[in-house]
C-alpha cells in the first residue's frame, strides 16, 4: 500500500471515529436529560464534552486498563443502555465497555451483556429531590453552584434554590455575583448562562431561578417563605465551625440538614468514599466534608493501610496560596502569612495529619504534618512519607492504587495518573480529590519505607467531594455501576 493510500485510509478511519463520537455524544445527552442516567468514562464526565475531548478520554481509558477502548464499542454499549428501562443512574461506560471486551462472547450481544450487568437497577429505590441552599458564595460556594447547575438535568437530585450572602442586594451587587459565577480566573468560563434579576433578588442560572437572600445570622431566615422546605444548607463561609454554631442553621424554618465545607468540631468529619457510610443521614443532621488535603490523602492512606499497615508517617503538603494570605506584605495574625502570597513560599501548619484519624481511626497518632503555601493560585501536592508494617515495592504499591482506582469504593476518589510529565496546572479541573502520581513513587531498599505523591485540585476536586457527600446526606444517590 502506498503512502497516499495509507493516508487516505487513515483519514477515512478518523472520519468514522468522529461520526461515531457525535452519535455517542447525542446518546449521552439523551440519557441524561430524558432518563436522568449519567454516563462517565472511568469517572471522567462526558456531559458537555466535544468530539476531541471524548476521543482523548477514550485514549486515557485504554492506557489505564492496558487495552484499547474503542469509541465504536462505547456507542454499542450506550445504545444498549438507552433501550433498557432503568431508574436514574450513574454508569461507568468505560468499565462496561472493558468488561464487554473481556466477556469472551458469553453473551450473544451488547444488549444481553448490559441487561445482565445492570439487572439489579430495577430494585433500586426511587429518590426524592432535595432543596439546597448555599450559605456563602466564595471560591467553594461558586464551584459547588457551577456543579449543581451543570448537573441539574431533570432536577431529580439536588436542586439549588437559594444563596445566602451578607449586605444589601441590588442590581449592581447581583451583576457582580453573576460575573464571578460566569468567569473564573482559574477554572475558566462557566458552561452556562447567568442573568442578574434585581426585580426578584435572584440569579437566573441556566433558566432556573436561584434566590439571593441577605442575612447576618442563620436563624433570621425563613426559607419556607421562598418555597424551600426540608433543605440541605451547605455552609461554605468558614465562620461556623462547631456543632453549636452549625446548629443555628437548623433553627431556620425549612432546613433539616447542614453540611460544612471545612473541618468541623463535634460533628462527623467525612471523606466521601472512605467513611460516609458510618453515619446515617436519618439520625445525623450536621456533617463536615473535612478539608481538601484530608480528602486528597485519606483515600490513598486507606488503600495502603488495608494492604500493608502503616507504622508511622509524615505528610508535607505543597499547597496553593489561599484567600487568607496577603496579596502584598501586610499585617496578619500569622507571621509568615502576612508576606506576599504570590511572591513567596510560606511555611504554615495543616491539621490534615490529625484529621485523617477522624476518617481512619487506625491511624490515630501515627501521622505528623506540615504545609508550604506556594505561589500558584490552585493545584496542590501532598507528599506522604510512610513507614510500613509489611515490605513492598514500587510496582506493588502502584498496582494496589491502580486497582483501587478501577474497582471498589474509592473509584470516584482516586485517579491513577500515568503521565511522565505531570505538573500542577495539568490537574486543575480534575473531579477526583486524589490524583496518584504513579511515576513518582519511591520505596526504600528494605521495602518498609514508601514515599507517595498525590496531586489535588484543592478547589474543584474538593467541591466534587462536597457534592458527593451532599447527595449521600440528602439520600438522592442513584443506582451506580462503576
Amino acid at each position: 500500500m502506498s503512502f497516499i493510500e495509507t493516508y487516505e485510509k487513515e483519514l477515512a478511519f478518523q472520519a468514522d471515529r468522529r461520526r461515531a463520537t457525535v452519535e455517542f455524544i447525542k446518546i449521552v445527552s439523551d440519557l441524561w436529560y430524558d432518563k436522568a442516567i449519567e454516563l462517565v468514562l472511568f469517572r471522567n464526565q462526558l456531559i458537555d464534552r466535544n468530539v476531541s475531548q471524548i476521543l482523548n478520554l477514550h485514549e486515557y481509558a485504554g492506557e489505564f486498563v492496558g487495552k484499547p477502548i474503542s469509541i465504536f464499542d462505547s456507542v454499542e454499549i450506550a445504545q444498549a443502555i438507552k433501550t433498557l428501562d432503568l431508574p436514574p443512574a450513574k454508569l461507568d461506560i468505560g468499565k462496561l465497555t472493558y468488561e464487554f471486551q473481556l466477556d469472551d462472547q458469553k453473551h450473544s450481544n451488547a444488549m444481553a451483556f448490559v441487561a445482565q450487568k445492570l439487572k439489579h437497577a430495577s430494585k433500586f429505590e426511587s429518590i426524592k429531590p432535595k432543596d439546597v441552599v448555599l450559605y456563602g458564595f466564595g471560591r467553594i460556594g461558586r464551584l459547588v453552584a457551577r456543579e449543581l447547575m451543570t448537573r441539574t438535568g431533570s432536577g431529580n437530585q439536588l436542586r439549588l434554590r437559594a444563596i445566602v450572602t451578607r449586605g444589601k442586594i441590588d442590581q449592581t451587587v447581583l451583576e457582580k455575583r453573576a460575573s464571578l459565577l460566569r468567569n473564573d480566573s482559574v477554572h475558566g468560563e462557566f458552561s452556562g448562562n447567568v442573568i442578574a434579576d434585581a426585580k426578584n433578588n435572584a440569579l437566573i442560572i441556566n433558566g432556573t431561578t436561584v434566590k439571593i437572600i441577605s442575612a447576618n445570622n442563620p436563624e433570621d431566615i425563613d426559607y419556607t417563605a421562598y418555597g424551600i422546605n426540608n433543605a440541605l444548607v451547605i455552609d461554605n463561609t468558614g465562620v461556623f465551625r462547631d456543632k453549636e454554631a452549625l446548629n443555628r442553621h437548623l433553627t431556620s424554618k425549612g432546613v433539616d440538614k447542614v453540611l460544612l465545607t471545612a473541618p468541623g468540631k463535634g460533628v462527623p468529619n467525612i471523606v466521601h468514599g472512605v467513611n460516609h457510610l458510618e453515619y446515617d443521614p436519618n439520625t445525623v443532621n450536621i456533617f463536615s466534608a473535612a478539608s481538601c488535603t484530608t480528602n486528597a490523602i485519606t483515600p490513598i492512606l486507606k488503600a495502603i493501610q488495608d494492604k500493608y499497615g502503616i507504622e508511622s508517617g509524615h505528610l508535607e503538603t505543597i499547597h496553593a496560596y489561599t484567600n487568607d494570605q496577603n496579596l502584598v506584605d501586610n499585617f496578619h495574625s500569622k507571621y509568615r502569612r502576612g508576606r506576599a502570597a504570590a511572591l513567596n513560599m510560606v511555611i504554615t501548619e495543616t491539621g490534615a495529619g490529625k484529621a485523617v484519624a477522624k476518617a481512619l481511626p487506625t491511624l490515630e497518632g501515627k501521622l505528623t504534618s506540615n504545609a508550604i503555601r506556594v505561589p500558584v493560585p490552585n493545584g496542590s501536592l501532598a507528599i506522604l512519607n510512610l513507614e510500613l508494617q509489611t515490605e513492598t515495592t514500587v510496582n506493588a504499591i502502584n498496582d494496589i492504587i491502580k486497582e483501587s482506582a478501577l474497582v471498589g469504593p474509592l473509584v470516584e476518589q482516586i485517579k491513577y495518573e500515568m503521565s511522565d510529565e505531570l505538573v500542577s496546572s495539568d490537574i486543575v479541573g480534575s473531579s477526583a480529590p486524589s490524583i496518584f502520581d504513579s511515576k513518582a513513587t519511591i520505596t526504600s531498599a528494605n521495602g518498609k519505607n514508601a514515599i507517595l505523591y498525590i496531586w489535588y485540585d484543592n478547589e474543584y476536586g474538593y467541591s466534587h467531594q462536597v457534592v458527593r457527600l451532599a447527595k449521600h446526606i440528602a439520600k438522592v444517590r442513584r443506582f451506580t455501576y462503576y
